[in-house]
């Protein structure tokens, strides 16, 4: 019957407890969640840097800022990133700005990364789910404050950074609020070359406050502002003159102490998103382009968790809608007259509505059975489809598609070995980009793109698996999972139209392959040498190809991590060694180059020591100690990463 009225299902820890229940805590869901938002090797992290340590996450890198992630080794389009369930759409049509640059470090608690369709409970999806969680202080029976600063200093681009948080709690109210600024001028690569335009300025700020309405039950509404300007992309012909994002939410909360259901959330929210990349700072562009951007959402997300003996269960409805404008807008030299004008984005409505649950049940003390899926309905409508009908004719202005998806999984206990292997399928709705672009310049193999509305649903089949050991000393685990995607969707030459950018060598339309496959390989270990010593190490496999037996691009080549971390009393030093082998499975036809085998090493030091009640934390560092020059397969149009790069960082905790 759940299946029938397509309620979603995905894996719950089912050994969450509401023991502190009066405090308004939430079932415990099973993820991949990071506690910190820091490395071992550098507390003061971006919340890209932070993301970068996950073995399932690689970035596309167009300068030193705004980073793409790519969960699986699949572009945002195929993935779900959401700020506590709510969707945010960015409003670059050169996807710089993902949800990820919209927050900061110090305002997230968390981030919840699930894989292929357990991440289905936020949405369609067929890489998975990145939800960032902010901080979200539970109430207290007595008054308490706390806060941190944190502040440093990056040599190699000059980075200065501040990072600022406090939170209040009592029986009755919660008050959750932070602030940060980051100024970084242009980094030197390894050659000690200024790589130009790579300087950005960064402001974030957020507030929370809440209050309990009785017992069991509390009200709470949030804010996020962010705003960047003068940023940067070495990568591609023009920059960020500035971005603004405004994220808000007021949520209502019941929790119950007998019965099936344990926690009714129900949050409403609004975003509002604007983006203006343009030229003016490169004088050497024959033509000067403006291209604005704005999305603008309204949402809501209610759920519930359940919880009886041996069965626990999560259910979420997902409605929202966006409007996305893009414009394109060029000048000859004389900027006081403009000589063209389009919509790359032409006014596109989407209006999502999905039903999902997460399903888990303990069979026995040592196995689990996992179900999940969702049925969700996806609605387009494009204001000014004329832009559409120039390469479609008679394309819909609007068109309205269903998307269901299901997973299942087990998972054994055997002692110190465990084991789990799951199965999924799902569909995805064509992006905005992929549906509705108009002449979308992409700077890395030189093609102006077309959206197509007439695109079909992307489908993907899922297998995936895991072993793992592990005992006082030693830990091993090793993960694979492999997709089989109909209808890929990806960009053809056109044989019609000529480029608009006088830098294009020519166009581009969406289209869908027969199929794509994609299989993805990692293996985790760790030993504790001495008490006070431990090794980490990974490695990382990617394989992707298309329907002929051709590579896809951004596929991560055989890569590895591997780090020694020494802690005594207030004392630790930590030393870590990654790197790429060299990129063979590249893609000429999506303008990839070969890019060599490279290894980075980092090192770095803290101390931890009292100033009265106050902890005080000072770290040293360096990344990429050796001064390498190299770039990666990730690294659009080959830009160098960064040099030598030495860091400090003093954080006080109250």
């Amino acid at each position: 019957m759940l299946l029938f009225l397509g309620m979603s299902v995905t894996a719950q820890n089912p050994h969450a407890h509401h023991d502190s229940i009066k405090n308004l805590e939430e079932v415990t869901v099973k993820s991949a969640t990071k506690k910190k938002i820091e490395t071992e090797m550098k507390m003061a992290v971006s919340v890209d840097e932070f993301l970068s340590s996950s073995d399932n996450i690689s970035f596309i890198k167009r300068g030193a800022y705004a980073w793409e992630p790519l969960l699986n080794n699949m572009s945002t389009e195929r993935s779900t990133v959401t700020i506590d369930g709510m969707h945010v759409f960015g409003a670059c049509t050169d996807k710089m700005d993902p949800i990820t640059s919209y927050v900061e470090s110090n305002n997230l608690s968390a981030i919840d990364i699930k894989s292929g369709q357990e991440g289905s409970l936020h949405g369609a999806t067929v890489a998975g789910s990145i939800d960032l969680k902010r901080k979200s202080t539970p109430f207290s029976a007595q008054r308490k404050w706390n806060g941190a600063y944190q502040s440093g200093f990056e040599f190699n681009n000059k980075q200065f950074f501040n990072l600022g948080n406090v939170s209040y709690s009592s029986n009755k109210f919660v008050f959750d609020g932070s602030i940060s600024y980051r100024k970084a001028d242009n980094y030197y690569d390894g050659n000690d070359d200024e790589v130009k335009h790579s300087q950005y300025k960064k402001f974030n700020t957020s507030i929370g406050l809440a209050y309990k309405t009785s017992e069991l039950s509390a009200v709470r509404v949030d804010a996020i502002f962010d705003m960047a300007k003068d940023v940067g992309f070495p990568a591609l012909p023009m920059d960020l003159s500035l971005s603004r994002a405004l994220i808000t939410s007021a949520a209502y909360k019941q929790l119950f102490e007998n019965g099936l259901v344990k926690v009714i959330d129900t949050k409403i929210y609004f975003n509002a998103i604007e983006h203006y990349m343009d030229d003016t700072t490169r004088p050497e562009n024959l033509v000067h382009m403006d291209m604005p951007g704005w999305s603008t959402t309204y949402g809501l997300v209610s759920k519930a968790n359940l919880k009886k003996d041996n069965y626990a269960a999560e259910i979420q409805l997902n409605a929202y809608d966006n409007l996305s404008i893009a414009e394109m807008r060029m000048y000859p030299q004389d900027r006081s007259n403009r000589t063209m004008f389009a919509y790359s984005w032409p006014w596109l409505t989407t209006r999502y509505a999905g039903l999902s649950m997460n399903n888990s049940w303990d069979i026995s003390e040592k196995s689990q059975v996992n179900l999940g899926g969702s049925l969700g309905v996806n609605y387009n409508y494009s204001k000014y489809v004329e832009f559409n009908w120039i390469f479609h004719p008679g394309a819909p202005q609007e068109k309205t598609r269903f998307l269901p998806n299901l997973h299942a999984g087990y998972q054994l206990n055997i002692d110190q070995f465990d084991f789990s292997i799951g199965a999924g399928y799902g569909h995805r709705a064509p992006s905005v980009s992929e549906g509705y672009g108009y002449y979308i310049y992409n700077s890395f193999d030189r093609y102006d793109y077309i959206g197509d509305p007439n695109l079909k649903n992307e489908i993907s089949y899922e297998g995936n698996a895991s072993a793992g050991f592990k005992n006082e000393r030693f830990s091993l685990q090793g993960k694979v999972n492999y997709f089989y995607i109909q209808n890929y969707i990806i960009g053809r030459i056109l044989s019609m139209g000529s480029p608009m950018n006088y830098q294009s060598v020519g166009v581009k339309g969406y289209t869908s392959l027969d199929y794509a496959t994609l299989l993805n390989f990692s293996v985790n270990a760790g030993y504790d040498i001495l008490e006070h010593l431990h090794w980490k190490g990974t490695l990382m496999y990617a394989r992707g190809m298309d329907n002929l037996g051709g590579n896809l691009p951004f596929i991560r080549p055989l890569s590895y991590q591997t780090s020694l971390h020494f802690m005594h009393k207030n004392f630790g030093i930590q030393t870590s060694v990654n790197g790429d082998f060299e990129q063979i499975n590249y893609s000429p036809e999506y303008g990839e180059d070969q890019t060599d085998a490279y290894t980075i090493w980092n090192l770095s030091a803290n101390y931890t020591f009292k100033i009265n009640k106050v902890n005080t934390t000072i770290q040293v560092g360096a990344e990429n100690l050796l001064n390498q020059y190299y770039s990666t397969y990730a690294d659009w149009g080959n830009i160098p990463r960064m040099g030598r790069n030495i860091f400090t960082s003093l954080k006080f905790t109250l």
